[in-house]
């Protein structure tokens, strides 16, 4: 596996100057003709696919680049270029910048809000042309930046430009979430299947509390992207959504007085009564035992 733990690794393998040790606007093209291999970045990168380039595989999933794409990647993700070991030439331009550029700044408060960092790469973005131009003049204002002298403003100019470009990228993705709703319907109809299974079944009793993960994977899906999916399509978090759907279970069996609430506590997945008890309270107010007497 190829490691680029520099900005300067990744921007000599493609042929690009270096002005800047934490930052680059890397143009994929100067590149030669490159090797398809699994790869690992120890920074941030934001990859603009112009042309179909192959497929990549992130975790098991497959993603066919097409015009006007956007994948982004977080520091110590494992990339799959394949088939490996195969010759292409890569197209496109990639934003690479390091942790250590955006320390002690007000994106690193606010990083965590940009979740498509953790997507894979079948979820990724997928611009217009009008979306595009606005994101290749984020793109240009940070070459620009990063090709003047540094001064004591330079810093504060690239990041807030970086923001920008991660703002735009989080309203387009808005938009594709929007524009995508007949599948992410199907996809929520899936998970409220699945949950509804989980809940009725023998899943709680073997494998505890259902978790947001788990009907992830079963989606196929990252769990920032279904987190997020969820979020756009029911107006909650898909724990609160899990979480609402299991208290709707609680309720009907405490009135079942023909079992105890330890021996429900324990049907439910709960480890101990008094977890089953604290959550039971924090979500409506009273304990299991007054919502049974009344």
């Amino acid at each position: 596996m190829l490691i680029y733990d520099t900005i300067r690794k990744y921007s000599g393998m493609f042929n690009n100057p270096i002005l800047h040790p934490l930052i680059n606007v890397v143009d994929l093209s100067k590149s030669p003709l490159l090797p398809k291999t699994r790869f690992m970045l120890a920074f941030y990168a934001v990859i603009i696919k112009e042309t179909r380039c192959g497929d990549i595989r992130y975790g098991n999933q497959y993603y066919d680049y097409d015009n006007g794409t956007i994948v982004f990647f977080g520091p110590g993700q494992v990339i799959t270029h394949e088939p490996e070991g195969e010759m292409h030439q890569p197209y496109g331009t990639a934003l690479i910048f390091h942790p250590d550029l955006i320390r002690g700044t007000s994106l690193v408060k606010h990083l965590h809000q940009y979740s498509f960092f953790s997507y894979q790469t079948n979820e990724a973005l997928h611009v217009s042309e009008k979306e595009r131009t606005l994101i290749d003049g984020c793109l240009a204002n940070i070459a620009a930046e990063i090709s003047q002298n540094l001064d004591k403003h330079s810093r504060t100019l690239i990041v807030a430009n970086i923001e920008l470009l991660l703002k735009y990228c989080a309203r387009f993705y808005d938009r594709q979430f929007i524009t995508r709703e007949n599948v992410n319907r199907g996809l929520i109809g899936k998970f409220e299947q699945l949950l509804t299974d989980y809940l009725t079944g023998e899943k709680l009793k073997t494998k505890g509390l259902p978790s947001v993960a788990y009907f992830a994977d079963l989606l196929h899906l990252s769990p920032n992207y279904f987190g997020d999916l969820v979020k756009k399509e029911t107006g909650k978090t898909a724990l609160e959504f899990i979480q609402l759907r299991l208290l709707e279970v609680a309720k009907e069996r405490i009135l079942d007085h023909g079992k105890s609430l330890s021996e429900i506590s324990y049907e439910l997945g709960f480890r101990y009564p008094q977890h089953f008890t604290r959550f039971f309270k924090q979500k409506t107010g009273v304990t299991p035992t007054q919502y049974r007497m009344h």
